[in-house]
């Protein structure tokens, strides 16, 4: 029998099915749609540019900063040098101005390091990072809680002269646990910063991560009210009522009294108003990028400006007064900084002018 005559219908057989199989298979397959697709781009997060706001960092804290630190290093210096060696400490005024100038010395000494945690990656370690944060807050709420205790003890002394006289005695006593409560106090407002600062993925020293927004925003709002908004309620009390006194006072001082109390309120309140303000618009996290950046350029022009109250608050509450000024200058000249007669010419002029030789802490703030 021929081979063909008996494989031949079982090959055609075969191929007749492979062909119908094969084509079921092309006819069924649906080749993709190589087509462009719209793809909604607003769905992704965009980074924000800051490239802006860390140039103007990089020229304009450093030049402020450098400043500040200069200014307030020699002025709280001086307080604290004429402090210990006249030995002047006999009012609840003078433990106050000089727990005041340590403060803001220690708060000076953590410039320095702000400057360098803003633009390079932080080398320095955990501890220091954790100091420079803690160092802040403590320097800053034992400040604010100082300039309160220095308003209510002018407060009593002139305007509860009488009563105020009867505690004289005892006034440097309650100075000493009067400061001692207001260290203990800012220590305590900053616990948050000595627990959580930390440095972050990126090597910065950081106060708190991204997922604690919530104790962030918490923080700012205990700083705004505890840090500015008592202080200045009770210093605006405190002052409204010593103006009052002095209004109804005939004295010659009273007239430069006033000047140095209008002084206060307004270096206060320039100094601090802004910077609480700026917090306040920047606690609620934003995403608009324009509106951030800047919310950026404004905290750092505000924050550098209240800064600037540790070298102020020398001037404003300790050189104003005759007899601290006396001392300051008896310390220049026995350390060979000044003449003796650059002292004799100061005094006679002060008596020249005035007629006598009081001292105008009495009436100063």
């Amino acid at each position: 029998m021929n081979t063909f005559a008996v494989f031949g219908p079982v090959l055609l057989m075969w191929s007749f099915h492979f062909k119908t199989s094969w084509s079921n298979v092309t006819t069924e397959y649906d080749p993709p749609d190589y087509s462009p697709v719209s793809v909604d781009y607003g769905l992704f997060d965009v980074q924000c540019d800051k490239l802006s706001n860390r140039n103007f960092r990089s020229w304009f804290l450093p030049m402020v900063y450098s400043i500040t630190f200069f200014l307030a290093m020699v002025g709280n210096f001086l307080v604290i040098l004429t402090y210990a060696y006249f030995n002047r400490i006999k009012t609840m005024t003078d433990i106050f101005l000089l727990n005041l100038a340590v403060a803001d010395l220690l708060f000076a000494l953590s410039l320095p390091f702000w400057v360098a945690s803003f633009f390079a990656t932080w080398q320095m370690g955990l501890i220091l990072c954790k100091a420079m944060h803690t160092i802040y807050k403590v320097s800053f709420f034992s400040g604010m809680l100082l300039l309160t205790c220095i308003s209510v003890d002018r407060f009593f002394s002139i305007t509860k002269a009488v009563a105020a006289h009867r505690y004289r005695s005892s006034a440097v006593c309650y100075g000493h646990v009067s400061s001692v409560v207001v260290w203990a106090m800012a220590t305590l407002f900053s616990l948050p910063e000595i627990i959580y600062s930390h440095i972050n993925g990126n090597q910065t020293c950081v106060a708190y991560s991204s997922g604690q927004e919530h104790l962030r925003v918490s923080v700012q709002v205990s700083q705004m009210v505890l840090g500015f908004a008592l202080p200045a309620l009770v210093m605006v009390f405190c002052y409204s009522c010593i103006f009052r006194t002095l209004m109804q006072a005939r004295s010659f001082e009273r007239n430069k009294a006033l000047k140095v109390i209008f002084a206060v309120v307004v270096v206060f309140v320039a100094s601090q108003l802004p910077y609480n303000v700026v917090m306040g618009l920047s606690t609620p996290s934003t995403t608009n990028c324009e509106y951030d950046n800047s919310l950026l350029y404004a905290m750092d022009v505000s924050r550098s400006l209240a800064f600037l109250r540790c070298c102020v608050n020398p001037f404003l509450y300790a050189f104003v007064g005759v007899k601290f000024r006396r001392d300051l200058l008896k310390l220049m000249k026995d350390l060979g900084c000044i003449s003796k007669t650059c002292i004799v010419y100061s005094r006679g002029k002060r008596r020249s002018s005035t007629g006598l030789d009081t001292d105008t802490t009495s009436f100063s703030p």
